[in-house]
């Protein structure tokens, strides 16, 4: 499913255009929040993110991949998202808009995979443009440490002895704090 955040209508590949927001001298705003049921391409991502950031001056992203081992050492063939489309697709954008909001940055980009992802494979892509370096930093770690406590999402981890459902450790929710 492909998502444009705040106007459920627009076409799929179209970013919201937020620029009225903010004043003429800085670049029109976008956020793109969408969750990929397929192979999540990095390069195509951040391709995407510099295309709309036009005028930027900085572009951070964070990309996140499916861990290999659980936290006990056992091998982990598949991550599992599993999803409400609709509610999560919701998080996706809540997270993103509010990111926008807080953050002195052009353009938010976030993609999550959902379904089964490999072993060592992509599952989540979180950039923020700005005119400055620092608010693109801040952002894609605030974008992270939402993502992580607060998506919707069910997650379990599958190996050869069967699978784990798996939460936010007690240092996520932390991290996340350290935003209000």
């Amino acid at each position: 499913m492909r998502s444009t955040l705040l106007d459920p209508a627009a076409p799929p590949t179209k970013a919201v255009d937020l620029g009225a927001r903010r004043s003429e001298s800085v670049a029109p705003m976008t956020v793109v929040a969408r969750l990929e049921p397929d192979a999540l391409d990095p390069q195509k991502e951040l391709a995407a993110l510099t295309a709309d950031a036009r005028g930027a001056g900085a572009i951070v992203t964070f990309v996140g991949l499916a861990r290999a081992r659980s936290k006990h050492g056992a091998a982990v063939e598949s991550l599992v998202l599993d999803h409400h489309s609709r509610l999560t697709q919701q998080s996706l954008d809540r997270i993103a808009t509010e990111c926008i909001a807080r953050f002195e940055v052009t353009h938010v980009r976030v993609v999550h995979r959902c379904g089964a992802v490999g072993a060592d494979e992509p599952i989540v892509f979180a950039g923020a443009a700005s005119l400055h370096r620092r608010a693109a930093f801040e952002a894609a770690d605030y974008l992270m440490d939402r993502l992580k406590t607060e998506a919707v999402f069910w997650k379990r981890e599958v190996g050869q002895e069967g699978s784990t459902w798996i939460e936010p450790t007690e240092a996520d929710h932390v991290d996340r704090e350290r935003w209000d």
